[in-house]
């Protein structure tokens, strides 16, 4: 891992054994935005920043027993709570980069990542890693359980502008690294940008 993570790996690390304790209500929230991503079963799926795994038993269910779930996070003590959690059960973890993935090109359906765009490290970079490991007409979900607004008050600061999960930063940012922005929601009670991976 590159020094640009180490600030990324000390805070998840310090909150990785309270962390599903700190936002208990976002269960549904999970559910409904990966209801969106429009899975079917069969189908292979990465989720990208996984965390402590939250989003691993609705992406299993809606794959079914025959798709794929693929968890990747940079922080190990997060991977380790998830196995805590029993989320394991829901898919396979690996400790990783979502900017040099060991995964094949063209290998997944779908990509969900649930607070992982201001944590990038090198975001068009990375978005083009994610580009890579997804077939041309699959799907990347970006999302988190509440809006900017709401976010940007809960940690006591203004909205910025230059917010990379501003519309008018997300879209040219994607259409630079590989993917077209198809919709986009940014409500008190969610974000959910979805996008399509462009042949």
């Amino acid at each position: 891992m590159s020094d640009d993570h180490r600030d990324v790996q000390e805070f998840f690390t310090a909150r990785a054994a309270d962390w599903d304790a700190r936002f208990p209500d976002d269960g549904p929230a999970y559910e409904a935005a990966i209801a969106d991503i429009g899975l079917r079963p069969g189908d292979t799926v990465l989720d990208a920043g996984c965390g402590t795994g939250r989003a691993l038993p609705a992406l299993r269910a809606a794959v079914g027993p025959t798709g794929t779930v693929v968890g990747v996070d940079l922080t190990a003590a997060m991977l380790e709570a998830a196995v805590r959690a029993g989320r394991d059960g829901s898919g396979v973890l690996l400790l990783g980069d979502v900017g040099g993935l060991p995964l094949r090109d063209g290998r997944f359906d779908a990509v969900f990542g649930a607070g992982l765009i201001s944590h990038l490290a090198r975001p068009a970079e990375d978005l083009r890693e994610l580009a890579r490991v997804v077939r041309p007409g699959g799907r990347l979900a970006l999302f988190h359980p509440v809006g900017r607004a709401a976010l940007a008050s809960r940690h006591g600061r203004p909205l910025a502008g230059d917010d990379l999960r501003a519309e008018p930063n997300l879209r040219p940012l994607l259409a630079g690294s590989g993917w077209r922005l198809v919709s986009y929601v940014d409500e008190d009670s969610r974000f959910l940008a979805l996008a399509e991976r462009v042949a």
